[in-house]
């Protein structure tokens, strides 16, 4: 089948939970051997049995992605046990809102070295890998998926640096297609509006309560909406790269 993910190999990270958790099922239902990379141990190892419970292998990484070192060891793990990577999904991030004015700093590079510093690092160690296995079979082709949010779009009141952030992943994410498109590695940008996850239970309760009231009413998206979004852009044929999907609750205005 067109569709099928067989005989690759997909690395996720912040699988813990969330749209991390909901795309290693899906792109292992597809086919793929998944390695699944967070700080939540104990999660990692009830996903990796769930993982295999569908027939294809799957391994655990203990992985702190703001930490350089942590990511390299990841990514050669994933490959010293399966040989090769295929599709690498850069999922790990966080949400600190609030507004500029007194604002706790240690929030903002919070999001820096997660959402900046912890994906760059993945897509650094990640590309040779990927850049190699684009040309062997069986798929010709590999994907770098980044995760940023509709903030990569929107700026809003309240999330500055978050915006920054999800802002910059838009910008790395077209510069890097631009340089390795023509050797079919495939740069994806997934932008989500509000998802039913752990995301923003991080805020400080006053910043979670605000975040709440603006969204009440509106009916969230589920992870596995973006994880089938996810399964959806890597398993196109490979001459069709999806370079950016923008997913919203019908309801979200903003």
């Amino acid at each position: 089948m067109a569709d099928r993910l067989d005989s690759t190999v997909a690395l996720v990270t912040g699988a813990s939970s969330g749209i991390g958790e909901a795309t290693a099922l899906e792109l292992a239902a597809h086919g793929a051997n998944v390695a699944i990379a967070a700080r939540r141990r104990d999660r990692l190892d009830d996903l990796a049995e769930r993982i295999r419970d569908v027939g294809v292998d799957a391994l655990v990484l203990e992985t702190d992605v703001t930490d350089e070192a942590s990511v390299r060891a990841m990514v050669s793990e994933t490959v010293a046990r399966f040989g090769r990577l295929d599709t690498v999904v850069a999922n790990a991030g966080v949400m600190l809102l609030g507004p500029v004015e007194n604002a706790p700093v240690q929030e903002w590079e919070r999001m820096i070295d997660l959402n900046l510093k912890g994906l760059l690092y993945t897509a650094h160690a990640a590309l040779p890998h990927l850049l190699a296995a684009a040309e062997s079979e069986p798929r010709n082709v590999t994907d770098l998926i980044l995760i940023s949010s509709v903030a990569g779009r929107v700026a809003r009141l309240g999330n500055g640096v978050y915006t920054l952030t999800k802002h910059g992943v838009g910008a790395f994410a077209e510069s890097l297609r631009q340089e390795v498109t023509k050797r079919h590695v495939r740069v994806s940008l997934i932008e989500p509006g509000a998802v039913a996850t752990e995301l923003a239970s991080h805020n400080r309760p006053e910043i979670l309560a605000a975040t709440q009231a603006r969204l009440a009413g509106v009916e969230r998206l589920e992870a596995v909406d973006i994880a089938e979004a996810i399964s959806f852009v890597v398993t196109r044929p490979r001459r069709v790269a999806v370079n950016e999907v923008l997913i919203r609750p019908t309801e979200q205005e903003g």
